[in-house]
């Protein structure tokens, strides 16, 4: 298995609501956890995070944890493609915080292009869920 160098751990109120929305709806699976440490390894394809439930095992918060969680940082995840992602989000309800667009950005001397939305977790941690698209217009 490959695990990458950065992987985000996400403090979580409720690790089984966040496990649904990240399983569940975002297609994530779980590679390990420790049920008595409210701890999950989750992955989609080379995308990996690790949730961690607050009052459990050993949380290390530097601050308040004030609602939303994560202020201040959105994690882009990029899926081969995010339209099944946005149809079990809208099957369940699950509101979008910013709707579906196509975008071109510079990178340097060429334009990449992708589609993306951003929805937030259960916490409230902002995801930007990308596909790559053609950058020619």
């Amino acid at each position: 298995m490959f695990f990458p160098d950065l992987v985000p751990e996400l403090l979580v109120e409720d690790l089984s609501v966040s496990l649904h929305f990240w399983i569940e709806l975002c297609g994530f699976e779980v590679l390990y956890d420790r049920p008595d440490d409210g701890f999950a390894y989750l992955h989609a394809g080379t995308a990996h995070l690790m949730l961690e439930q607050v009052g459990c095992g050993r949380n290390w918060i530097p601050g308040a944890l004030e609602r939303p969680l994560g202020r201040g940082i959105n994690f882009q995840i990029m899926m081969p493609d995010i339209a099944p992602l946005l149809k079990r989000l809208a099957n369940a309800g699950w509101p979008l915080f910013m709707t579906a667009e196509t975008k071109l950005y510079a990178t340097g001397d060429t334009r990449a292009g992708v589609a993306q939305f951003l929805v937030q977790d259960p916490d409230g941690y902002l995801v930007r869920f990308s596909s790559r698209v053609s950058a020619e217009g």
